[in-house]
This record gives C-alpha cells, structure tokens and sequence, in this order.
C-alpha cells in the first residue's frame, strides 16, 4: 500500500509512527493522507478496524501549529468511547510533537472539570455531538481558529439521532476549514451532509477493496429455560481469550453476567445504566484481557473497537437482519479467522431465515454445542486489572507507574501489560501471580513524591 515515509508529513511524525512501527499505510491511509496532506477536503467510507482513525490523526496533526495555544481540530464521534478511543490513538501518533494538548468531551461527566480543562484551549478536542454543542452555546469551546472538523462514523451519530446536534455545531463552525467525513457505509443522508459541509471533497470507498472477514458462523438451537446454560457451553466450545456476548436489552445484560460470574466465568456488562467512570472499567478490563467475556447491547457497543476479538456469540437475535452483520463483523478482522454462535429459540428462527437471506453465500450452519475441548483455562483471564486514584491531571506517565511497580525487585517487567491512564485515574493489567506484588508496591511506594490508593478491580476467577 505505501510507506508512511512517502508522504510529506512531519519529521517528528515521521519518527513517532517508526519508534510505534507504523510503516507501511493500510488502504484507507494510501488513499485518503495524500488528499489530506494536500488539505482537500475528503469523504471516505472504510470499516471499523480499517486504520482510519490514524488517517485522519495524521492529516489534522501534520497541519497543527503546536505553538499557538488555540482549538485547532475538532473529532466528533458517536459514542464517548469512541472518543476515548480516537483520543488515545491521536495522543499516540502526537507523541513526537511537545506540548500537544487533546481533551475529551463527553456526557455523563460533570461539566465542570471540562470548563476548567478549556480555560487554557486545548489544540485538538475530541467528543460527543451533544456535549461539544453544549460547550459551544456556553462559549467554552472557541472554535474560531479551527483549521479541521472531522465527522467520525457519521453514519452512526446519524442513525443515533445526532443530526440536529450536528447541524447546531455546525453554525459555530468557521467556513474556511478542512472537513474530513468517514463513515462505514453511504446511505442518502451522509450525501446530505457532504454536500451541506464539504467543499469538493474527494471521494474514496476502499470497503471493496478491503480483504472480506473469514468468519465461521453457525446457530444452535436453544430454549427459553436452557439458554444461559447453552451459552456457557458455546462459550467452553468456541470461546477464546476475548469474546463479545450481544444481548438486546440492558436487563438481559445484567442477568447474563451475573449468571456467567456464578459459572467462574470472568464476565462484565455494558449498558447503558452504568455512570461513565463504570463504563471505562469495563473497557479497560476487557481490553487489557482481565475479562474475557463483555455482554453488551448494541447502543453500548457502538463504537467499541477491540483488537483481536476471538468470537461473538448472539445471546438472542437481533430485531433486524442487517444488526447481524455489524455484531459479527467485530471478530475476524486483520486476516484473522473469527467464530460467530447464535442462539435460537424455535420463536425465533424467522428471524434466523431473515439473516440467511440477506447472507446467501456465508453458509451459516446449524449445529450441536459439542462438549469443551479446549483447556480448562481458555476461559481463564491471564491479568489482573489493578487501579489507582490519580490520572493525568496529577502529572502521572505510563512510565511513573511502571517505575513504580519495577522498582527495588518489584514485579518483572515482562508482567506488566497495558497501562491506561484518565484524568483521576489510572489502571495497570498485570499477570495473575505478580498481582498482590504489585498491589503492595503501588500502595507502598510514593509515585511522583506522593502516595496512591490501589485495589484490584473486579476480581481474579478459579479456574473455569
């Protein structure tokens, strides 16, 4: 597809994408940074996974003046943790430029830390339609020097009723900007947009083009009173280190992980009636590999983007056939082979035919869920999820907490995995049997010259 280093991008960009071992550009990134680099504006259709995120991270972070103290961009994404996520990237791909400052703005936070993290404009903001427009009406958020506006699965913050949170925003919007709209598919309304808001963009679709997912899909039938015990049994079958529960209702959500949790199942929900510093538990343990199971509904996965995810299993069907697709299109991506179960009560098997139609050719099969064959610890997290109460706003580094847990024949270094920080808290994944090693050391060890409270979060599973 191309080298990074083909591009006219800057140095230090250039540097930071070789010391993270970003050399050669996916499709979206070929087809759509030169156009950006060129500051044209762009309307690009790529999946989830695709390496879009790091287009546009490049294209807005190759232009940004880090001298000058003012919003520059603005990433709008459908879902707060899809800007966590988008945010985090671009704080990765930023960090060969000093003195780059990107925040967040999301719902379900108070305002008020928000307003104090304005009082100095941030280069690059990051957020959710709603929250960003309620910080623009309080004139919290200037947007006068904006060079870029990037609309971030566009598609979804759509269907998710956005729109006129969209339009509102785009009032305060100066004329003379970059704007940059990707989206997963094209329907009428995404044309809409583009013309209301790009100026001749170039238009780049690389879906086609994309290697389709390899992804084993089959269906077993279930009933009413045996479906969660089945579901353990797919799990031990099918399952592997990171697996994706979708149930359609925020109840059945709660009650599948508390069902999963008694069978020693390491498992964590994500609905909606989880507060936000919840929310970002859940993620961060799922992500970091401490859980292996997340149960989410569809409006709680939106814009949840997990790497290696091994399988999806459909605790019940979907309303709509064409949900079926999103749900199992998060498993095998990357060339990788994924596993898609689905579990179906006899009342729902027209729902299954609904789904065959729409997918003649995947040749989904009915089946039996054999007995587990793999080892008894495939269920089994290897980490454990430790927290700390303080974040960015103390000052702390990924490498303060690793110096931390190192130190004076503290845990080896090699059992430590990802470290995660947010603004008043942090949370470090480390193997299952250095984790009270290295408990006490962040409890006992002044970080910084000071002192954090620690606690594992959620807790360490028996074997399964």
């Amino acid at each position: 597809m191309g080298k990074f280093t083909s591009l006219d991008l800057h140095p230090a960009l250039l540097r930071n994408l070789t010391d993270i071992g970003y050399t050669d550009m996916t499709l979206v990134q070929a087809e759509t940074l030169p156009h950006m680099i060129g500051g044209s504006d762009v309307l690009a259709r790529a999946k989830t996974g695709s390496g879009k995120t790091a287009a546009f991270g490049l294209g807005l972070l190759n232009k940004l003046d880090a001298a000058t103290f003012r919003t520059q961009a603005l990433v709008l994404c459908p879902t707060r943790e899809l800007a966590d996520q988008v945010s985090k990237e671009i704080r990765r791909l930023a960090r060969g430029i000093p003195n780059i400052k990107i925040l967040t703005l999301c719902g379900g936070v108070p305002l008020g830390p928000q307003v104090a993290s304005l009082q100095h404009s941030p280069h690059i903001i990051v957020g959710t339609p709603g929250r960003v427009l309620k910080h623009l009406r309080n004139e919290t958020v200037m947007p006068g020097e904006l060079k870029t506006l990037v609309f971030d699965e566009a598609d979804r913050m759509l269907d998710m009723g956005f729109a006129d949170e969209l339009n509102a925003i785009l009032k305060f919007m100066p004329k003379n900007r970059q704007t940059l709209l990707f989206s997963a598919t094209y329907p009428e309304s995404i044309a809409a947009v583009s013309k209301r808001v790009q100026r001749n963009p170039v238009i780049v679709d690389v879906t086609d083009d994309e290697q389709p997912a390899q992804i084993v899909q089959s269906w077993c039938s279930v009933t009413r009173e045996n479906r969660n015990a089945e579901l353990v049994r797919a799990l031990r079958a099918w399952g592997g280190e990171l697996n994706l529960v979708f149930c359609n209702t925020k109840v059945d959500c709660a009650e599948v992980a508390d069902y999963l949790v008694s069978q020693n199942i390491v498992a964590v929900a994500l609905h909606g009636d989880l507060d936000q510093s919840e929310r970002t538990e859940v993620l961060v343990r799922f992500a970091n590999r401490s859980a292996t199971v997340l149960i989410a509904t569809d409006v709680a996965a939106r814009g949840l983007d997990v790497k290696n995810l091994d399988a999806v299993f459909n605790y019940e069907l979907p309303n709509q056939a064409e949900i079926y697709i999103h749900r199992i299109g998060r498993t095998g991506r990357a060339g990788k082979q994924g596993v898609a179960v689905s579990l179906v009560e006899e009342r729902e098997e027209w729902r299954w035919q609904d789904i065959e139609e729409l997918l003649p050719d995947a040749f989904p099969k009915k089946c039996r869920i054999p007995d587990a064959k793999r080892s008894a610890d495939t269920l089994s997290p290897a980490m454990t999820t430790i927290q700390i109460n303080g974040g960015r706003k103390n000052k702390l580094r990924p490498g303060d907490l690793l110096g931390a847990l190192t130190a004076d024949g503290g845990v080896p270094g090699d059992s430590v995995g990802s470290i995660d920080l947010f603004d008043t808290r942090s949370y470090v994944a480390i193997r299952n049997a250095d984790a009270k090693k290295a408990l006490w050391q962040l409890a006992n060890r002044p970080i910084k010259g000071r002192k954090y409270r620690a606690r594992v979060s959620g807790f360490v599973s028996k074997r399964v």
